[in-house]
């Protein structure tokens, strides 16, 4: 895959934006031509690998291996994450094998991985799904080599600017712009959906590129169904609180991909948050997305989830 960086001179703003995990089952080639756009994006580090659904084996780790070559040439900094929910054995052999590949930085999806890379003393990412509420936590997990960590997306910025109270322990990612991921089970739904069992689901996962949506009786997107993955039917947007984003401490924003001009997301949350341009006028653009269940930002500031203060 031939890439190219038309960002590579740009003057660094107060975030680094970081491209999420794709927690869909897209096609291989659909993927390989997201990441494509991403290496010619403002973007600076991309997180690569499966961690919704082991079943979903199109990808395997070489070939991540491969793109994250290519996304590094591209003057991006890659970490590759494990999966969030491990079910079996070899889901722990996978696991091991990312862990022990030496080449790139990992993102620890849930305990068994914190085991496996503090055993062998490699530096990691704390991802979102992990339980770090408090800076003794947090320095707790620092002595087992945590170099940076993705704040849960239920924690309130006023939350995470006392966790980094007087300087960050380390570097601060926040989940700032996509459907949010609550919750995993080892139950599919999307398989008990088409009235499939788990084993014999025919992937049809990949018949939805951003999830199955689930409204209310009266008609109200609510919910997302994801394989294993429950999300939010809204989307976390936090282009309007950049100055809260600054104030606790936060140097890092998490874009969770879309199917649908994701490209305009990333150059949304560039122009506002590293080049002063009017949040509102972004706001405007990215609510003329196809994708239903409007936005959100009330974890943010401390409230129910799905609230959207309008920011």
């Amino acid at each position: 895959m031939a890439m190219t960086h038309s960002h590579a001179g740009a003057a660094p703003g107060p975030f680094t934006l970081s491209i999420g995990p794709v927690l869909y089952y897209w096609p291989r080639e659909t993927l390989m031509h997201f990441y494509a756009e991403v290496a010619e994006s403002a973007a600076l580090s991309v997180v690569l690998g499966e961690v919704v659904c082991s079943r979903r084996h199109e990808i395997k780790l070489t070939d991540w291996l491969a793109l994250a070559r290519d996304l590094s040439s591209a003057g991006k900094e890659v970490v590759l994450a494990t999966q969030a929910l491990i079910e079996s054995e070899a889901d722990l052999r996978a696991l091991r094998r990312m862990a022990e590949q030496g080449e790139f930085l990992i993102e620890a999806g849930d305990a068994s991985a914190l085991n496996r890379l503090s055993e062998i003393g490699a530096p990691f990412v704390l991802g979102p799904h992990l339980n770090v509420y408090s800076r003794p936590a947090l320095q707790e997990y620092q002595r087992f080599g945590a170099t940076r960590w993705v704040a849960p997306l239920e924690l309130s910025l006023s939350a995470i600017g006392q966790i980094n109270a007087d300087a960050p322990l380390m570097p601060t990612e926040v989940f700032a712009y996509g459907r949010m991921p609550l919750a995993f089970s080892a139950r599919c739904f999307t398989a008990r959906h088409h009235r499939l069992s788990k084993d014999q689901c025919e992937f049809r996962c990949r018949d939805d590129a951003d999830g199955l949506l689930l409204s209310t009786s009266d008609g109200q997107p609510f919910l997302v169904l994801n394989g294993i993955q429950t999300q939010s039917a809204a989307r976390t947007c936090l282009l309007g609180h950049r100055d809260e984003l600054l104030a606790a401490g936060v140097s890092r924003l998490r874009l969770s991909p879309s199917s649908v001009d994701f490209g305009v997301v990333i150059d949304a949350f560039d122009a506002v948050m590293n080049r002063g341009k009017d949040a509102r006028q972004a706001l405007a653009m990215l609510d003329a997305e196809a994708l239903p269940g409007g936005f959100s930002d009330g974890f943010a500031r401390g409230r129910a989830g799905l609230e959207w203060s309008g920011a």
